[in-house]
């Protein structure tokens, strides 16, 4: 027995208990092991460690930093990024083949050649050091208290299916230009996170600002900056918060999960029609 403030405790009873009880759960059906923030900052490691990997594969490691576009405030492109970023269209020129050769087809492969790891890899490569630095303070930001919600494990696939969702969208709506960054999973915390403040009867005040501000510059006409990136990120984090938000507390891991797997096989499908169209319009083309 121990001593208690009010009369003694048995250890061994006290163990038993709390190997009985409950843990407190979020309303998304979390424990307390997001609050410590170890996804998130597991995300951010990952991403800095590419981050200098696509560095030391630039020949011109200072214009990877940065001074390149948008007025020297971006770097840029890199071998890495080049492999990695979302590019869909299989892009073809003509040149000269030599001599006794006649023009010959250089194609550059992309997502619609098979190569649909860009879709996942793209949302850990970056242009630049203040590419990375904004996307990882908006990380820091929105993906701790996101995590708390969630826990690690339901937060992380929520990131890397928002993150999926705005790639998928940049194949479908813009796959000639190449593109890669954590804003597209960043855009989709946005949304996810305008539904966790509803469902908990928290004011929104405070994130729709934040909101419009990044949408504003989203549509400022900037070449270098995915629209189709951010608001099919957007819009995949929403339907993310929506579903999580009203889901019914039995079975809500079952459909918490049913939802993401939803999204992911949706995103198969507008994926493999993408890869229909451009390698059937790629054909007639070239023939």
């Amino acid at each position: 027995m121990k001593m208690a403030s009010v009369g003694h405790q048995c250890p061994e009873c006290v163990a038993e208990g709390r190997r009985t009880q409950r843990p407190v759960r979020t309303a998304f059906g979390a424990t307390r092991s997001g609050v410590p923030g170890y996804a998130t900052i597991s995300l951010i490691a990952l991403n800095v460690i590419m981050f200098i990997a696509s560095i030391i594969s630039a020949k011109n490691k200072g214009a990877a930093v940065g001074g390149s576009s948008i007025g020297g405030l971006l770097g840029s492109t890199t071998p890495l990024t080049d492999r990695l970023s979302v590019f869909g269209e299989v892009g073809c020129q003509r040149s000269q083949g030599g001599v006794g050769i006649g023009p010959v087809m250089h194609c550059v492969a992309g997502v619609s050649d098979g190569e649909y790891y860009r879709l996942f890899t793209a949302m850990f490569m970056h242009y630049g050091l203040l590419h990375i630095a904004l996307n990882m303070w908006a990380l820091w930001v929105l993906g701790r208290p996101l995590e708390a919600m969630f826990g690690p494990w339901r937060f992380l696939a929520v990131y890397l299916v928002c993150g999926l969702g705005g790639n998928v969208a940049v194949y479908v709506f813009s796959p000639g230009a190449p593109s890669a960054g954590a804003s597209t999973a960043i855009f989709g915390l946005f949304g996810v996170f305008f539904f966790v403040l509803r469902k908990l009867n928290l004011s929104v005040q405070s994130l729709v600002p934040i909101l419009i501000i990044n949408l504003v510059i989203t549509f400022g006409g900037s070449a270098f900056i995915s629209v189709a990136g951010h608001i099919g990120g957007l819009i995949t984090g929403g339907l993310i918060g929506y579903g999580f938000a009203h889901v019914p507390q039995q079975r809500r891991t079952q459909f918490q999960a049913a939802i993401l797997v939803g999204l992911v096989v949706i995103f198969g499908v507008a994926t493999a029609l993408q890869t229909y169209h451009l390698t059937t319009t790629l054909a007639r083309l070239g023939g």
